[in-house]
């Protein structure tokens, strides 16, 4: 917020300075009668208006190598996330003891492609792929992608230390779940 603030300056001062240059020639061509001021204070005018400038090009300068820092942080902040997805995702596939033609579907399913899509891409008919997902669902024991999806970024953010809300439970299994630990309530969310 603080950068838009100075922007926003930066450009009012950089032109109200510039206007000062062109503002006396503009209203000549424009035939806009006006009484000249003295040299002594048209000099002074200037002279502030050309600092103005120069010291608004500086600020502009900062601020420019300060976003384009913290756009580099971000991109590197991304990098390091997905490396550390990607290697979340292959540690999960190995355990799961996902077949190779498995964990590209699965990567392709997390990926957000249509079966149909998948299949095209692997040179393979629908049903094997469905057959593939399906398997995939049963060895990481969730029944679809969303689910699917929700595992790899309940991890994520276990690693970060991002705290989760409690799984809400339906009346049905409130009973069913009385007195049990808290470790075995969170392993049947």
């Amino acid at each position: 917020m603080r950068d838009i603030i100075l922007i926003v300056v930066l450009l009012v001062t950089q032109t109200v300075c510039g206007s000062v240059f062109i503002g006396g020639t503009l209203m000549t061509l424009l035939g806009i009668e006006h009484r000249p001021i003295d040299w002594e204070l048209r000099e002074l005018v200037e002279i502030g208006a050309a600092l103005g400038l120069v010291f608004g090009a500086v600020l502009t300068v900062l601020v420019l190598r300060r976003s384009i820092a913290r756009q580099k942080r971000a991109e590197e902040q991304l990098r390091q996330v997905s490396g550390a997805f990607m290697e979340l995702m292959h540690a999960r596939f190995r355990d799961w003891g996902l077949t190779s033609a498995e964990r590209d579907v699965a990567l392709f399913a997390i990926k957000g492609l249509s079966t149909q899509e998948i299949a095209e891409l692997r040179g393979t008919a629908e049903g094997t792929v469905k057959a593939q997902t399906n398997a995939i669902y049963r060895k990481s024991g969730v029944s679809g992608r969303p689910q699917l999806l929700s595992l790899f970024i309940d991890d994520l953010m276990d690693e970060a230390g991002i705290s989760r809300p409690p799984p809400r439970r339906s009346r049905d299994d409130a009973g069913d779940r009385k007195g049990m630990h808290p470790a075995a309530l969170a392993s049947t969310g």
